[in-house]
């Protein structure tokens, strides 16, 4: 059955261009809209059938590929603070909601997930209507943080000779991971260069830039903690429970700044648990967005 998919195009908190796929229900529309935002060094395609499943369950689904990331543009200012995903969260969301007239359910890994976070707290009352952190809380082990931006680093300049070079490196990083039974998916997450070479779809600048992803970090913790603890809209917390960044205490602590919150360790995945364990993670998102319509 065809996919109803289509492309659109969104303006961040300052100017920037940002590129969304747009799944539609094809049936009727009911329920929020729900907006899933990548991890850091991923694109919007990273979801695999995330998307669509949710679209299949009567839900307008947005796929966005964060500013720097995929075809959304590298901005000029070279601005990749938390802060600035958490801005353009907040902008994309309120232009969903003109669009569907109904608030948005944002769905963040990682890095998305901190902008959602950080976006519910810094975009006022009635925001968001619901939040799903995807292996994300404010307590991430230093040491898995270390380890990510590392292996995003080694490479992000050279890049990679082949395909299979890169799905060589991947494999021998999440060496948890089944084998890849094609590079298609792999092959738009990179970019081919005029010297031949594929280097990662971000900008590089994220990592190495003046106003990187780690800008601001010593009071940004404690900002994500304030933020946690003020939320009161429907949270789910869903975690991969090899996961390297988030450990057992710091779910502990997450459920104990929200109580309401609702948590899904999924077995069998690490930190990218929607490429690791597809299924299950589709099954939590839909119990969740179940619960939020009274259908569970």
């Amino acid at each position: 059955m065809k996919d109803m998919k289509k492309q659109m195009e969104f303006k961040g908190a300052s100017g920037n261009r940002l590129v969304a796929d747009v799944h539609e229900p094809r049936g009727e529309v009911h329920g929020n809209p729900v907006l899933l935002l990548h991890g850091g060094g991923q694109t919007r395609h990273a979801w695999g059938g995330a998307a669509r499943r949710i679209a299949d369950a009567g839900h307008m689904a947005f796929t966005l590929d964060q500013r720097g990331h995929g075809d959304s543009a590298w901005v000029e200012d070279k601005c990749y603070a938390f802060d600035d995903y958490a801005a353009d969260a907040v902008a994309v969301s309120r232009q969903i909601a003109a669009l569907t007239g109904k608030p948005v359910v944002l769905v963040g890994a990682s890095l998305g997930g901190i902008s959602g976070l950080m976006a519910e707290h810094l975009g006022g009352p009635n925001l968001l209507a619901g939040l799903v952190l995807v292996d994300i809380t404010p307590h991430m082990d230093a040491d898995g943080v270390s380890r990510i931006q590392g292996f995003m680093a080694e490479r992000m300049r050279e890049g990679f000779e082949t395909l299979e070079d890169a799905a060589a490196a991947i494999a021998a990083y999440l060496p948890h991971r089944a084998p890849r039974r094609s590079l298609d998916g792999l092959a738009k997450n990179l970019r081919q260069g005029d010297d031949g070479r594929y280097r990662w779809h971000w900008d590089p600048a994220f990592i190495d830039g003046p106003r990187n992803i780690n800008h601001g970090w010593e009071t940004g913790q404690q900002r994500l903690i304030e933020a946690a603890q003020g939320l009161t809209i429907p949270v789910l917390l869903v975690r991969g429970q090899q996961s390297e960044l988030v450990t057992e205490e710091a779910v502990t602590a997450f459920r104990e700044m929200v109580p309401h919150a609702d948590f899904v360790d999924v077995s069998g995945a690490g930190h990218m648990v929607a490429g690791d364990r597809n299924d299950a993670f589709n099954d939590a998102i839909s119990g969740f967005l179940d619960k939020l319509e009274g259908r569970s």
